[in-house]
């Protein structure tokens, strides 16, 4: 049988606690194991994974990640939330954090771009329903007008793939 979805993710952070307070506050994870200052292992409301996030602190002296910048590794990684209002909700979280660094209309998906306190970007997302995609939800980078995408679509219709609309 093929892969079928991302169980979890590992990130090495300087300090775990600081870590573990930005992302229980921010996108609300809990933790569900710890070794304070050392590990912390978080899951997000509604998963049936044993965690979603580890993290692993490695001290305030490790440098920054240069990804992107000067070598291979990984960009980021998406959270997905089911409703609009959840993301809008997300979204002011994430700017009283200093957090929020991007909003992004990719069609078919509507997506919030953040930083972590190590400088670690990941994003929050909203999937258009299957059944509302339409020629206009291809695949593309624009700003997002998150007011308007609520217009259009509503504030608490589910999004993903298969879900009917309310």
């Amino acid at each position: 049988m093929p892969v079928q979805r991302l169980n979890h993710a590992v990130l090495y952070v300087r300090d775990v606690d600081r870590s573990t307070a930005f992302y229980t506050e921010a996108l609300g994870f809990r933790v569900v194991a710890s070794v304070p200052g050392r590990a912390a292992f978080l899951q997000a409301e509604g998963s049936s994974n044993d965690h979603d996030l580890g993290l692993f602190g490695i001290g305030d002296t490790a440098g920054d990640t240069t990804a992107g910048r000067g070598t291979v590794g990984l960009y980021h990684l998406a959270w997905e939330v089911d409703t609009l209002a959840e993301l809008d909700r997300i979204r002011g979280v994430l700017s009283a954090h200093g957090a929020l660094v991007g909003a992004s209309d990719h069609g078919s998906t509507k997506a919030l771009y953040a930083k972590d306190p190590d400088g670690l970007e990941f994003e929050v997302s909203w999937l258009v329903p299957a059944e509302l995609l339409g020629p206009d939800t291809g695949m593309r980078t624009a700003p997002l007008d998150l007011e308007a995408e609520i217009a259009r679509y509503g504030a608490g219709t589910r999004g993903g793939i298969g879900v009917s609309v309310p």
